[in-house]
């Protein structure tokens, strides 16, 4: 049958929805790719229901367990391809076609990496030595040899950022000299932030700190901070001509409406700060616009004046 609505996507933006769309008594389900950036978390401190912390993976399968009492189970999959049809929406899925009434994206975004191996990489990231989100874990960094890959004004801002938690900041350029504003260099030599020219040319896990290669020799770091860009998961909300901003995030309404009828959005894939507590909150605006929204539509078992 037709779904009231189709969740796309399986991190706590997606999972949360479930849990309150599920609790609305309504006919849904969750589409999830996998490889989320939650799940990439190595700890979170940021949730005060876990003041010891909270690895990524363990949070998201807290979030999928309380989906359970419901009988609903996250499908793994990847909806390659969303079309309207009569008054709500089809998805193909890997060969399969599900049909719902609405459809809310939480297909996230995701953070441009550095050149480096993906093993590496990902070794790094699970030590803490490769972090992409110093408003989580910036208190984590505090008083330590932290750097940050990045230029312009972003790079700046990112390093400027970090400066608060350390007087040991570096900021290199990924891919040669800097590209930075008058301004902007004077505000970070000011604040004593170290400025290396790239290219970079190659990273080294080395003890407890990661080594980066580049033009005037390695230098080595308890933090490195990527900072050049995401990339949001909005191709189908596109797809279907939603607006889009210039940033790739999907634009919304103050209750996560999209400029379609019937798709909404929640998360990082929307306009603001990517948090986990703005996921969950962008939730539950959606979700319960979702429910309101089909009960004007007539739904036959939602009720309201």
């Amino acid at each position: 049958g037709v779904l009231d609505c189709l969740i796309v996507g399986g991190g706590p933006a997606g999972l949360t929805a479930a849990l309150y769309l599920v609790r609305f008594g309504l006919k849904i389900a969750v589409v999830d790719a996998g490889g989320g950036r939650a799940s990439m978390i190595p700890r979170t401190h940021n949730q005060s229901l876990f003041p010891e912390g909270l690895p990524g993976p363990e949070m998201l399968g807290r979030m999928r367990q309380s989906l359970s009492p419901y009988g609903l189970e996250v499908e793994q999959g990847r909806v390659v391809r969303l079309t309207r049809a009569g008054g709500g929406f089809e998805a193909e899925i890997e060969g399969r076609v599900i049909a719902a009434q609405t459809v809310l994206l939480a297909t996230g975004v995701r953070d441009r990496r550095p050149a480096m191996a993906p093993t590496l990489h990902d070794e790094a990231l699970a030590g803490g030595l490769i972090r992409y989100c110093p408003i989580c874990d910036g208190y984590e960094v505090r008083n330590s040899d932290v750097a940050v890959i990045a230029t312009g004004e972003h790079g700046a801002r990112e390093a400027q950022f970090l400066r608060s938690y350390t007087d040991r900041i570096t900021l290199i350029a990924p891919e040669g000299p800097h590209q930075l504003s008058k301004e902007h260099l004077e505000h970070l030599l000011r604040d004593q932030v170290e400025i290396v020219d790239g290219p970079i040319t190659g990273f080294e896990i080395a003890g407890d700190r990661l080594r980066v290669a580049c033009g005037g020799g390695p230098l080595e770091f308890e933090a490195v901070y990527p900072a050049l860009g995401l990339d949001a998961g909005s191709e189908l909300a596109a797809s279907l001509g939603a607006e889009v901003a210039d940033d790739g995030c999907i634009k919304v309404d103050e209750h996560q409406r999209t400029s379609v009828l019937g798709l909404y959005a929640a998360g990082d894939v929307v306009m603001g700060l990517a948090q986990v507590a703005r996921a969950l909150s962008d939730a539950a605006i959606a979700t319960t616009a979702i429910r309101n929204d089909l009960c004007k539509a007539g739904h036959a078992g939602l009720f309201s004046l």
